[in-house]
């Protein structure tokens, strides 16, 4: 009996392992990590635009990178408001977390100008917009967690929760959800209709369906882990970030990992012509890899 159960054990696990493996087909192998950017502080906030340019964050020196598909790397903004997450909405323009005054930015690639969207919520001030993602509709979901920064003059806290916002189309900003540890990453689905958000401070990620007017309802448990920075991929992949690149399939089953040789892995997103090489900030660092899927908007 006890060999019939090992057996039967080492099946279930070979089939594991092969379901692993099946799934793990849209990543070449060997995986080639590039790493195309070394010289920074942090890196953060990954966005590509509509060319399949991919602009990142480098916080601490203040500064917005620029990755062109012709491969070059070049400042596209200094004095960018201490940014960390990035997103583009469907009219080319570039939205920011800029924290420096705990604010929400809409940035006009073409001449620099910032339009300050939020910045603060019901007369409090936000404790720093951390990520953010723009639903089909022009609503701009948003996490504000609270991570003390060096460089506020003003060092005391006014938000008493760490809480997911959501900004209407028509400019009202309402909470979206405020049970939630520290909430960070976050990434919606194609159509618009499930958004995925990650709650490092409960090492856990939440999934949601969007309804039409924008209201998050049927909260659940995607998978237990947190995740500094999301995307997602043409198959319904999620991708979730900290130490190294963790994905799951659409049941929040993990499916594959790509490590990368860093303390810390903060952000991800796809870029290229063809939305299909990876992009990962990670510490002082940017790595891509090409994949056999593609990014969504």
């Amino acid at each position: 009996m006890q060999k019939i159960l090992s057996t039967v054990f080492i099946v279930i696990i070979l089939g594991v392992v092969l379901y692993i493996q099946q799934d793990k087909k849209f990543i070449p192998d060997p995986a080639k990590l590039v790493q195309i950017v070394d010289d920074c502080s942090f890196t953060e906030g990954p966005a590509v635009d509509q060319a399949g340019n991919v602009y990142f964050t480098d916080q601490p020196n203040n500064r917005i990178m620029k990755w062109s598909v012709d491969g070059s790397v070049s400042l596209f903004m200094d004095s960018c408001g201490r940014s960390n997450g990035l997103y583009f909405d469907n009219h080319g323009k570039l939205y920011a977390c800029a924290d420096e005054h705990n604010q929400l930015w809409r940035i006009d690639p073409e001449t620099k100008a910032v339009e300050v969207l939020i910045d603060g919520f019901e007369g409090t001030r936000l404790n720093g917009p951390n990520d953010l993602w723009i639903d089909n509709r022009g609503g701009i979901y948003f996490t504000d967690p609270f991570y003390k920064r060096e460089y506020w003059s003003d060092q005391d806290r006014e938000a008493v929760n760490e809480n997911l916002y959501y900004r209407t189309p028509e400019g009202e900003v309402l909470l979206a959800d405020d049970d939630l540890v520290k909430p960070n990453g976050l990434v919606g689905t194609s159509e618009g209709r499930i958004l995925y958000v990650s709650d490092i401070g409960a090492d856990k990620t939440y999934s949601y369906h969007i309804s039409d007017d924008g209201e998050l309802t049927n909260r659940r448990v995607f998978c237990k882990m947190g995740s500094d920075g999301m995307t997602i991929d043409n198959k319904g992949n999620v991708y979730l970030t900290n130490k190294g690149v963790s994905i799951f399939n659409l049941k929040g089953e993990p499916i594959a990992h790509i490590d990368i040789n860093q303390a810390w892995t903060a952000n991800v997103t796809f870029g290229g012509p063809e939305r299909n090489i990876l992009f990962i900030t990670a510490m002082n660092a940017v790595y891509t890899l090409p994949l056999e899927v593609r990014g969504v908007r």
